[in-house]
């Protein structure tokens, strides 16, 4: 039998409770300490990942077990402390990271129901602990940020990978969107833009040139897909155009490889050694790559491939700061937030 329930005498449903949006952002990571035993913690972690090192089998394990993690640790330590931020005893990764989750949540304050936080993705806080934060404030729906504006298996995808696994093991799952790498996205070159003409504003001398010092990975990873190396060169590109320069005035090179195997070429070093050779005495390094300052370019970059090129007759060296939680570069998360929550806002 049919039951007709007279519209007048229908109980309207309760309003739909708010959902509360989480906006996650997670970089590489770092180790917690600057000592053997911290960055032997770190690296373990970070090299045992088979998105960074593929072939996970029993002579890598050797290697990292029984060569790496008893001899690296020390070196890279004392590197570490080169950069530590002593007054809050951590890396200034993880405190300019802070500073953009901090940033990005004052400057879209005005939605009240985005909640705001930062990981990393090896290291601590971990992906885990800030997903659990975040679900425990309420939300339901989870926007994952990888700070990488070129997309890579070895970072943008390892970050999926933790919050995939993490999201395995939850029953209430949040809703979940992740951000696309923004390698090419006008905002994000403009802000490249200006702040390498306002640093260079700053120098006491002109720089000849000017290299682009992206982070390297084995070849072989490109070979079998990795878009990364194409998004570096698009980068690069869209970069020469918006400044109007040229392949001889902002150079591509890619640095920190690791191991025996063929990366991605021309390395910066070997480049920066090249040119000094060559009779090129001002030179100025930007690290488009990374989104936050950290130990490639705080120490590698502006320490390392400084003495480099001075070694080998340079004169003057600049190293380009990353954009960081500067006014462009938040910008250009801000933007990259509020367009990938459209239809939660």
């Amino acid at each position: 039998m049919t039951v007709v329930v007279p519209i007048g005498s229908a109980k309207p449903e309760p309003a739909a409770r708010p959902e509360r949006v989480g906006v996650l952002l997670v970089n590489l990571g770092t180790p917690d300490t600057a000592d053997a035993r911290g960055v032997r913690v770190y690296l373990k972690e970070f090299l045992s990942d088979p998105r960074v090192i593929e072939d996970q089998g029993l002579k890598w394990k050797l290697i990292l077990n029984g060569v790496i993690l008893r001899i690296r640790p020390r070196r890279k330590a004392r590197d570490y402390r080169k950069i530590w931020n002593t007054e809050k005893n951590e890396s200034p990764l993880k405190t300019i990271t802070r500073a953009q989750a901090e940033k990005l949540a004052a400057g879209i304050a005005d939605h009240d129901h985005v909640v705001v936080d930062w990981a990393m993705r090896y290291g601590n806080p971990s992906i885990r602990s800030r997903i659990d934060a975040l679900t425990a404030q309420g939300c339901d729906r989870l926007l994952v940020v990888p700070l990488y504006p070129q997309y890579s298996a070895a970072t943008s995808a390892t970050v999926c990978d933790e919050v995939f696994k993490v999201l395995a093991g939850m029953r209430a799952q949040p809703t979940l969107r992740v951000t696309p790498p923004y390698y090419d996205d006008p905002d994000y070159i403009d802000a490249l833009a200006l702040s390498i003409n306002a640093h260079l504003a700053t120098l006491p001398f002109q720089p000849e040139l000017i290299v682009a010092s992206f982070h390297g990975m084995p070849q072989k990873y490109v070979d079998k897909g990795d878009p990364y190396q194409a998004q570096c060169v698009a980068t690069t590109e869209a970069l020469r155009k918006r400044m109007g320069l040229d392949a001889t005035t902002l150079m591509l090179t890619f640095q920190s490889r690791f191991g025996f195997d063929a990366w991605l070429q021309p390395y910066t070093d070997k480049t920066i050694a090249q040119l000094a050779k060559d009779g090129v005495r001002r030179i100025a390094v930007v690290t488009p790559g990374f989104s936050a300052d950290c130990l490639e370019t705080l120490e590698e970059i502006a320490q390392e491939n400084a003495e480099i090129f001075k070694h080998n007759g340079g004169e003057q060296f600049a190293a380009i700061p990353c954009l960081n939680d500067s006014d462009p570069g938040m910008d250009v998360i801000r933007q990259l937030v509020l367009r990938e929550l459209q239809g939660w806002i």
